[in-house]
């Protein structure tokens, strides 16, 4: 029973973790919603920095009965015996083998995503309309969802069967394989999404000639980036956030805006945001981080390759494993499920390096375009997209992939003036 105290330790520390950080930042925000930061006061509004105020409580309140309400069902899963009474349940209607173990994992996907749907529809359909952002409809939200299942099952059905069939018959290095397969199945997906896969969601059209296309043209030309395309996806029939990316490998990188994007901003604004992205790129943050997946995955199935193995970790967390049968899926299905209790206190780690590599990618548009054209755009996107100005910083710390609004604005001041 040892790591049946060790998962529940982690179990309680992280969910009360997760409910201290998110109350810190609650009050945080609160506190100064009546006052727009000086640094801003002369581009927002008391009235935009009290709705951004508002929406950021309102989405961490939503998340604090999400975090309960998933917590309730890890522990239904485990130690209440769910998971248990779902895979005997299949072996008693299928037998046991790969088929089965695919079918558990199918259902745990499935039930959960069920479970998720009622917050997930809130989130869009309650908070984001509430805020002016939402743009979606109920049919194009329940068409998303089936495309979205759809394509999980074509890509990940087969996925799932080899990875199955490697850990039944491929010998106590079957994880190695396994990664292999992984490594290279995510590199086809980076390879795949740009022409493939966002396409069955959005539509993309070529950026129109004029001021703007012949004005990034010169920026990629001053970074010797060569591109497929520049590409405006229509963002605004889902929501009115705005945003740009890069995506792709290889000869299928591409550039996006959204629509929303080129809407708001200037195209010496749209330049500087372009360039951000790209100094992600040029500064190979884009490799490392794929790296980083990569190691990690590596780590992860070398463990689960372990744990597998060992009677106490399916016991332990209120499994029986079959003695003579298979139970590939059944240790996948359980490291799904408790690895990212342990895993959530690694989140610092991934916030420092992606706030490091956001003021690199800063200090690269601040080269290559205008460090004053992205701050416009930067206060623009704050403004439009209702972000905290004054998050707490300790929540920061913990969660955020950027910078604190006014840090990030006062590096950018200090890099206009060298």
């Amino acid at each position: 029973m040892l790591f049946t105290t060790t998962f529940v330790l982690f179990f309680i520390l992280s969910f009360g973790v997760r409910h201290w950080l998110a109350q810190r930042q609650i009050r945080h925000v609160a506190a100064h919603r009546e006052t727009v930061p000086a640094e801003f006061a002369q581009s927002i509004t008391l009235s935009e920095h009290q709705k951004a105020a508002d929406y950021t409580i309102a989405k961490l309140k939503l998340g604090l009965l999400e975090n309960a309400f998933s917590a309730v069902v890890l522990i239904g899963f485990t130690l209440l015996g769910g998971l248990e009474y779902l895979n005997q349940a299949l072996t008693d209607l299928m037998g046991n083998g790969i088929a089965q173990q695919m079918a558990l994992l199918c259902s745990i996907v499935l039930i959960s995503g069920i479970l998720d749907l009622p917050f997930t529809w809130h989130k869009q359909f309650g908070i984001e309309a509430a805020y002016g952002f939402n743009r979606m409809t109920p049919k194009l939200f329940v068409l998303d969802m089936i495309k979205g299942v759809a394509l999980g099952a074509a890509l990940g059905l087969p996925l799932l069967w080899v990875v199955l069939s490697l850990m039944a018959s491929a010998g106590g290095l079957w994880w190695l394989w396994a990664w292999v397969v992984w490594t290279v199945f995510n590199a086809l997906l980076l390879w795949l999404f740009p022409t493939f896969i966002a396409p069955l969601f959005n539509k993309f059209k070529a950026l129109e000639e004029g001021p703007l296309k012949t004005q990034i043209e010169g920026l990629l030309k001053r970074c010797d980036f060569a591109s497929q395309g520049l590409f405006v996806m229509d963002g605004s029939k889902r929501s009115a956030h705005g945003n740009a990316y890069f995506t792709g490998i290889g000869k299928a990188k591409r550039i996006v805006f959204f629509d929303t994007l080129i809407e708001k901003l200037s195209p010496g604004e749209v330049e500087a945001v372009l360039a951000h992205e790209l100094g992600h790129y040029k500064r190979n943050h884009i490799r490392k981080r794929l790296l980083v997946s990569f190691a990690m995955s590596f780590v992860m199935l070398a463990l689960l390759g372990w744990v597998s193995t060992q009677a106490w970790f399916y016991i332990d967390l209120g499994v029986t494993p079959s003695l003579e049968g298979y139970n590939g899926g059944l240790a996948l299905a359980l490291f799904m499920l408790v690895s990212p209790v342990f895993g959530f206190f690694f989140t610092p780690l991934s916030s420092l390096a992606s706030r490091k590599h956001e003021y690199e990618a800063d200090g690269f548009a601040a080269e290559k375009a205008s460090a004053s054209d992205l701050i416009s755009a930067l206060v623009k996107l704050y403004q439009d997209n209702a972000s905290t100005l004054t998050p707490d910083p300790v929540y920061t710390a913990f969660y955020s992939s950027h910078p604190p609004a006014p840090l990030r604005i006062a590096n950018l001041q200090r890099l206009n003036q060298t």
